[in-house]
């Protein structure tokens, strides 16, 4: 019986554990064309100009599926912000566009710029433009030298993982209830 509750110890903490760390992609594909809605994907979006569409328009191509985001001609710096639901790693982004176009990523936590992506000069063909910062972040930008002229697909982040600490807590509790079940 001791052997059983320390499995399923085990296993509840791994499966609690689990969904903290699994990764969200939003490929934009289960949209309508049009403004992206205003908490889509665990992303506050209502202060951008950031707007979906789909079908083909060389050089703005979509890494996946037809449907990509762009920021349009009313774009720039204030209308790309965007603020996570709750603290996340925010991994990056698939960007296509027309040639000469620079487009970077700036990150922050609490309202402070916490990290900065490298530079990725836009082509027809999807490139990956990775945050370049593993710690957490509450919000990002999009920099650009041309907002008008690139698209975003696949934005790829990850939420919290909890601290050893935390997980060390959990099984300790469990362990302290499985030790008074024995007992009583």
């Amino acid at each position: 019986m001791n052997k059983l509750l320390c499995n399923l110890a085990a296993g509840a903490a791994f499966a609690l554990c689990a969904p903290l760390a699994s990764a969200t992609v939003l490929d934009f594909e289960d949209l309508d064309e049009g403004p992206v809605p205003a908490l889509y994907g665990g992303i506050d979006w209502s202060a951008t100009s950031w707007f979906a569409y789909a079908g083909e328009q060389t050089p703005f191509t979509p890494h996946s599926g037809d449907t990509r985001i762009t920021l349009g001609w009313d774009g720039g710096a204030d209308t790309s912000l965007l603020h996570f639901e709750a603290p996340v790693v925010f991994d990056g982004a698939w960007i296509a566009g027309f040639e000469g176009v620079n487009v970077s990523f700036n990150l922050y936590l609490d309202g402070q710029l916490v990290g900065q992506s490298a530079v990725l000069g836009a082509s027809a063909t999807p490139g990956w433009l990775a945050s370049g910062y593993a710690g957490l972040v509450d919000s990002f930008s999009v920099a650009s030298n041309d907002y008008a002229n690139f698209v975003l697909d696949d934005l790829s982040f990850a939420a919290a993982v909890p601290e050893p600490g935390s997980v060390a807590l959990l099984l300790a509790g469990l362990g302290l209830m499985a030790a008074a079940r024995r007992r009583g």
